[in-house]
């Protein structure tokens, strides 16, 4: 089992993959391990908190076995990056239904604004161990 917190991710996501190299920049502590959210780790380990990753267009945040989504998980990520974007967990104090509305909007256009890759991204070598298959 996987002890440090995971983020689940929509691997053919132009804003998704971005968003994931952003927190590897910004993890100096290497915190997180991620996941695309189509392979086999999130087939098994998703339905156990009843969520199918076939359906879901939201980030995902595993940690202490409680499962995170949406702005929720973002902004639990935010908050143990290094420099000043731990300040962006001031936002938890938003009612989660305004947070998840920005965000399930931002995640609708996703694809139109950014893009799509034809297959997931594949990460350096380097960064291999920071990925669960």
């Amino acid at each position: 089992m996987i002890q440090q917190p995971v983020i689940f991710f929509d691997g053919v996501c132009n804003l998704c993959n971005s968003s994931v190299q952003f927190v590897i920049e910004h993890d100096q502590k290497d915190q997180f391990k991620f996941t695309a959210l189509q392979g086999d780790y999130a087939k098994e380990t998703l339905p156990k908190f009843n969520a199918d990753p076939e359906r879901l267009n939201t980030i995902l945040l595993l940690e202490n076995g409680k499962l995170y989504t949406k702005s929720s998980a973002a902004l639990r990520v935010a908050r143990k990056l290094n420099g000043l974007i731990p300040l962006l967990y001031i936002f938890i104090i938003v009612p989660k239904f305004m947070r998840d509305w920005v965000y399930d909007w931002i995640a609708k256009n996703r694809y139109k604004w950014w893009g799509k890759q034809e297959s997931c991204w594949v990460p350096t070598a380097e960064l291999k161990s920071k990925f669960i298959a």
